[in-house]
């Protein structure tokens, strides 16, 4: 809930509740819910958590908006509500996960292959997205269903039934939104389990950053040439993550860390409609086109920091705290100067 704070002489006294809605007050379809949803839930919503989506729902089809796998093969299931929607949504959301539970590793591989667009094996991903020293085998993924459903904070029959089912036994769980309007904008207001952490924006933190090696060998030495981080594409919204003092860590493809960097102030550039960066002051030396590429290995670096990160996307979560990243850079220097 949001509260407008009031004050006397200077000094807060009052709390105010601030009205909000939900997306049916203003005429937004459910399928708009979803799709913002599902465009954000790794980079903003659950963006410490390691989830790998693997299906989106399809239209007039009975399914749950997104199903995504975690590190340990098991299957979450997001069900997505705009506005009221009350206990039948639960009973229809429990009804998916039936079905899901169900699913074979084929029925699991096919839906992933669609969504991916090609046919990538979903052991091979699942591996190498949590970077996991063997693939799972085919029993292990889907052993296990959690569903989630988000919906509005005012819809008390929705919360009441997902209880009820929680006190069953059943691994459900609800995430309210709400949504506001001040002073003729809209905000968005989400809370993530398990008790809505996220990175202060305005906190200095480190990012481990991928150089875009599985679809240009030639992005590393764009960064590493031009003291810069860069995405392209679809993926260049990944740069606007990343603020002036954060640290970013250089993540290559089937090598390991390769440099890390410090954001400079100034603006996000845009030489072009498929490029968006930074520019950073590299704080490790930095490998040079034309000589073997020295790396610190993806194990190292979580040995280090005792994080388990989610490899599979361009910024590799958890983010890592201030300290945390000032360590890391000081260890990444040490070994490549070592390694050199």
């Amino acid at each position: 809930m949001l509260y407008k704070l009031g004050s006397t002489d200077g000094k807060f006294d009052k709390l105010e509740p601030v009205t909000f809605k939900d997306f049916s007050s203003f005429g937004n379809l459910e399928k708009d819910l979803e799709e913002l949803i599902a465009s954000s839930i790794l980079d903003v919503l659950f963006e410490d958590a390691s989830l790998m989506p693997i299906f989106q729902e399809r239209q007039y089809q009975a399914e749950a908006d997104i199903y995504a796998l975690n590190e340990k093969g098991e299957l979450i299931i997001f069900e997505l509500k705009r506005g009221a929607a009350g206990e039948g949504a639960v009973h229809q959301a429990l009804r998916y996960a039936q079905d899901a539970g169900q699913w074979t590793f084929s029925t699991l591989q096919n839906k992933y292959q669609q969504y991916a667009g090609n046919n990538t094996d979903l052991h091979l991903a699942h591996k190498e997205a949590f970077n996991l020293e063997h693939s799972l085998d085919a029993k292990e993924l889907n052993k296990k269903q959690h569903l989630i459903i988000i919906g509005s904070a005012a819809d008390d029959s929705l919360i009441s039934a997902v209880d009820y089912w929680k006190h069953q036994g059943i691994s459900i769980d609800f995430l309210p939104y709400r949504i506001y309007e001040i002073d003729g904008k809209k905000y968005f207001e989400f809370f993530a389990l398990p008790y809505d952490k996220h990175k202060n924006p305005g906190d200095v933190k480190g990012v481990l950053f991928d150089t875009n090696r599985s679809w240009d060998e030639e992005s590393i030495w764009y960064m590493m040439e031009n003291s810069r981080v860069a995405a392209f594409g679809d993926a260049k919204r990944f740069v606007e993550y990343v603020y002036p003092g954060d640290i970013v860590f250089f993540s290559h493809k089937w090598t390991g860390l390769v440099a890390a960097g410090r954001v400079k102030k100034g603006a996000i550039k845009s030489p072009d409609d498929e490029t968006l960066y930074r520019d950073v002051e590299f704080i490790t030396p930095i490998p040079k086109k034309g000589q073997t590429i020295n790396a610190m290995p993806f194990g190292k670096a979580s040995e280090i920091t005792g994080k388990s990160f989610f490899w599979a996307r361009t910024i590799k979560v958890p983010y890592l705290s201030k300290d945390e990243a000032e360590n890391l850079a000081k260890e990444l220097k040490t070994y490549l100067e070592q390694n050199t």
